[in-house]
C-alpha cells in the first residue's frame, strides 16, 4: 500500500493568528505536524499552503510543500489542487492531516490509509474513539458518529447520538445502557484522489449546512465513509493560545 499525506495550511486564523508558524520547541507548528506524519509509512508528506512564508519555513526544515491558490473556500478544495500539482492518479490514496495537530499519532495515519485501501466500497475513511465522559457526550463541539455493522458511517452530528427512545443525553448515560457506546469523531480523513477531485464540486448538503460538518456532504450524495476505531484519544489540536501552550508542554 502506498499513500500520500497532505497537510493544508493557511495563515488566516481568527482565534490564533499565523497559527501554522507558531513555535513549538524551535520549529513552526506545521513543520511539527509534518515531522509526525513523516514517521508514518506514507510515501511522502506534503504541506499544501497559500503562503510563500510557510513554503520557505517548510523548506528550511526539509519539509516538502506546494503553493496553492489563496481563494479556496475549504481545505478539501486546497487538497484537490495539491493532488493535481503533485500529479496523483485518481486511484491513489491521500490522508488529510490537519495542520494544527502537532501530536498526531503516526500509527493513526497508517490505520486510516490502510482502512481505505481495504474498503473499495468507500470513497473516504476517518477515525473515531469511545466517549468516556458525559460532558463530551453532551458537548456540541464534540462531533459524534454512529456506524453500521461494517464500521461504515451512518451519520455524524453535534447532537448526543445515538439516543434511546425513552431517554436521551444525560438520562441515557446514567442508565448504564450505553449500547452501542457513543463514539467521538476524530478529524483525520483518507480520500481516493478521484473522489477528492469530485468532492468540492458537489452541491452543499442541507444537513452539512445545519451541522457545519463537511463530511455530511459525502453521505448526502451517497458516498460511503469507513471508520477506524482507535483505542486512544488523539493528542489535542491547537485552536487557541491556551491550546498552543498545552501542546508546547506535551510536545517531546
Amino acid at each position: 500500500m502506498s499513500f500520500t499525506v497532505l497537510i493544508p495550511a493557511r495563515l488566516a486564523s481568527t482565534r490564533l493568528p499565523n497559527k501554522p508558524l507558531a513555535d513549538i520547541s524551535g520549529a513552526p507548528m506545521v513543520v511539527r505536524v509534518a515531522q509526525r506524519a513523516m514517521q508514518s509509512t506514507a510515501a511522502r508528506t506534503v504541506v499544501a499552503t497559500d503562503s510563500t512564508e510557510i513554503i520557505e519555513k517548510c523548506a528550511a526544515f526539509g519539509v516538502s510543500a506546494v503553493l496553492t491558490r489563496a481563494d479556496h473556500p475549504s481545505g478539501s478544495d486546497r487538497l484537490a489542487e495539491a493532488c493535481s500539482v503533485l500529479g496523483l492518479a485518481d486511484d491513489d490514496i491521500v490522508v488529510n492531516v490537519q495542520g494544527d495537530e502537532p501530536l498526531i499519532d503516526p500509527a493513526l495515519i497508517d490505520a486510516v490509509a490502510r482502512l481505505l485501501n481495504d474498503r473499495p466500497d468507500c470513497a473516504m475513511s476517518t477515525a473515531a474513539h469511545s466517549i468516556d465522559h458525559l460532558a463530551d457526550f453532551l458537548n456540541p463541539n464534540v462531533v459524534k458518529v454512529v456506524l453500521d455493522a461494517h464500521q461504515t458511517a451512518l451519520y455524524f452530528s453535534r447532537a448526543s447520538i445515538p439516543a434511546g427512545r425513552d431517554f436521551a443525553g444525560k438520562a441515557w448515560w446514567e442508565s448504564g445502557s450505553l449500547l452501542p457506546k457513543p463514539l467521538r469523531h476524530v478529524g483525520i480523513y483518507g480520500y481516493r484522489v478521484g473522489f477528492l477531485r469530485q468532492f468540492p464540486g458537489l452541491p452543499q448538503a442541507p444537513l452539512e449546512q445545519l451541522e457545519s460538518l463537511e463530511q455530511l456532504r459525502a453521505l448526502w450524495h451517497g458516498h460511503r465513509i469507513a471508520v477506524h476505531i482507535t483505542d486512544d484519544a488523539p493528542g489535542p489540536g491547537v485552536d487557541t493560545p491556551e491550546d498552543l501552550e498545552r501542546a508546547r508542554k506535551l510536545f517531546v
